[in-house]
This record gives C-alpha cells, structure tokens and sequence, in this order.
C-alpha cells in the first residue's frame, strides 16, 4: 500500500465533508520581513510598531494578506493540489489580529459542487476557517476550485451550487480591539488623504508596474507552503509554463495600491475576487482601484471604504471588462474588499 498523497480529486469531494488541514504554523517576525520584501508591502500599520502603537495596537500585526496566504496555503494540499484554476473568492473576513508567535491552523468545510460539461474537471466551493492557538477565529473566507477528475468516466456528484452574499454589510466588519486613528501621522503613513477626500465612484489609476520574474512567484509560493502542482510542474500544462499563483498577483496589487491608497491601512473584508486570466513570469503588472461605497464604524477616527482593485497586463487603467460584461484578456484580478482609513 502506497504511503504517498497524490490529493484529491473532483470525485473525491463531497457535500458538507468537512477537512482538517495539516501543519499549523507558528509565525514570527520573518514572515513580515518576507512579505514586504517580495512585493514590497508598505502601509505603515503592519511596518512600523511604533506607528502600530499610536494606533492603539500593541505593535504592527502581520500583515492581513499574509494571514491569509497562510490560510491559504494550509488547505492546498487537500483542496487544490490537483487543480486546474483558482476561480474566486466570497465571504472574506478577518476577526482577530495575528502576531508573532501565534500558531495557526486551519480547516475546510465543502459548500458546493458542480462537474464541467467536459467531463474532465469540476468546480469546487469550499469555506476556509483558520484559527490562532487560543482557538479564536482569525480568517474566514470562501473560495471556488477547478479541480481534475481522476477519471473522467465516473460519476459526478450531485450538483450544489451555494448561495453566497454579494458583499459583506458594513455591520459585519470587525474593527480590531482598541485601534484608532485618533494621533495618526500622515506624514509617517505617506500620504496625507483621509476617508473623507474619497468619493464614491473614484477612479485612481496607481501608476507604477512591476514585471513579475520566475523566482519571485516560485519564493512566495514555497513561502506560503502552497503546494499546487500547477505553480511547479511544467508538464502539467500544455504550454509548459508554471502559472503565478493568483494569491501573489493580490498581493502585488495591494501593494502598488499603496500610491493613491497609502491610508487604507488594513483589509478587514473581502467581498470578491476573481482571478479572470491566467498570469506567468515575464508579465508586467499595473493596478488601478475604483472607491464603491464608504462607511462610518462605531469608532469615530477610523472609517471604511469598499474598493475595487483591479489588476491587469500592461498600462490600460480603467479597461477590465468588454462591453458584453466579459473580463477582457489583459485582466488578471477583479477584487471587492473593505479596508479601514483615517476620518
């Protein structure tokens, strides 16, 4: 009997299976120096602690999308290590702050199936749920999965397609405990735009673009231990070509944000995202973002905006969608989330 785990495949999913991911993971202060090397991460709430404290924090958290790369790695190996795509994203909140020295692990409950009319793949919806060593709930989020069958010919579950919220209300958000905006720094933080100079229906074109290289996209995958074959193997595509994972396009997306965005310091929610393209090393990347909605929360320095953030190939802002609706090629990343900046 073979010792070995060649993962799951679409057949071998099922409705309500719930999944324990191995290995939780302890973090320290060198995931953060990592994340802000590769892509590079610059908002001053997860950089400095001194700024972090100013803010009614005990220090700089780990980034929020660090976290969630985590998370995210935690369940490949059982959700989509034979993968084809990850689709998208729903349902995306943080609840609890992470710091170094916290240990996180993470577990997967099956909220919806569908085969594909090829018979060959289908698509998988699971809801992600990861916890720190106190057992509070840090990160949740939902996610979509094209998965291979291991043979084409057997017979495909019932389809279930989950009932998924278009966006999270202002009233689900959770502010993190004691933070603030009260003594906040603008010239430390970089820019000096609060929540109130952003209207509604905004465009703001981020200007800077990054060529993504081979190494990069390989460091971060391994980093966030992201198993999933495609990210590896060339042979598992026609084209021999590794693709990016689309955990590291949201990353470098946020991070060119930062010109235009440089307060919106911390993401508390994703609506959703899409990864409408597929990206590979020797890609130029620009993003620009549109301002969706604003909000008031229940403490009076911080207020939320809700943004899109859009990632594409090459220098077109503002051009991500056809006039059929259909992503245009050169887009790479839809994303809805909410994030928190100064009144």
């Amino acid at each position: 009997m073979s010792k070995t785990h060649s993962g799951r495949f679409f057949e071998d999913y099922h409705l309500g299976q719930i999944i324990p991911h191995p290995v939780p993971r302890t973090v320290s202060g060198g995931e953060r120096a990592l994340y802000h090397a590769l892509y590079p991460a610059r908002h001053a709430l997860h950089s400095s602690d001194q700024f972090a404290k100013s803010c009614g924090l005990q220090a700089a958290p780990l980034d929020d999308l660090a976290v969630f790369h985590i998370a995210f790695g935690k369940s490949v190996p059982d959700i989509s290590l034979n993968a084809v795509a990850n689709l998208g994203y729903a349902e995306g909140r943080w609840l609890n702050l992470v710091w170094p020295g916290d240990t996180l692990r993470s577990i997967s409950q099956v909220i919806g199936l569908k085969e594909n009319s090829n018979g060959k793949t289908g698509v998988v919806w699971v809801r992600t749920r990861t916890f720190n060593q106190s057992e509070q709930l840090v990160l949740e989020f939902v996610r979509w999965v094209m998965i291979r069958k291991r043979d084409a010919q057997s017979e495909a579950p019932p389809t279930t397609l989950p009932e998924l919220a278009t966006a999270i209300t202002a009233e689900e958000l959770v502010i993190p405990s004691g933070l603030h905006f009260s003594d906040y720094d603008f010239a430390l933080a970089g820019e000096g735009y609060r929540w109130s100079d952003y209207d509604v229906g905004e465009q703001i074109d981020h200007v800077d673009r990054v060529t993504i290289e081979e190494a990069d996209h390989l460091f971060a995958t391994r980093l966030w231990q992201n198993t999933a074959k495609v990210h590896f193997d060339v042979t598992l595509r026609d084209d021999g070509r590794r693709l990016i994972y689309g955990g590291h396009i949201i990353s470098l997306a946020r991070s060119l944000s930062f010109n235009g965005l440089a307060n919106a310091q911390m993401i508390i929610g994703l609506n959703s995202g899409v990864h409408a393209n597929p990206c590979f090393a020797g890609d130029t990347v620009s993003a620009w973002s549109e301002i969706l909605d604003a909000v008031e929360t229940p403490i009076p320095s911080v207020g939320a905006l809700r943004i899109r953030l859009v990632a594409t190939k090459g220098d077109k802002p503002f051009l991500y969608k056809s006039e059929n609706g259909k992503y245009l090629p050169d887009t790479l990343l839809d994303l809805d989330y909410w994030a928190l900046l100064p009144q």
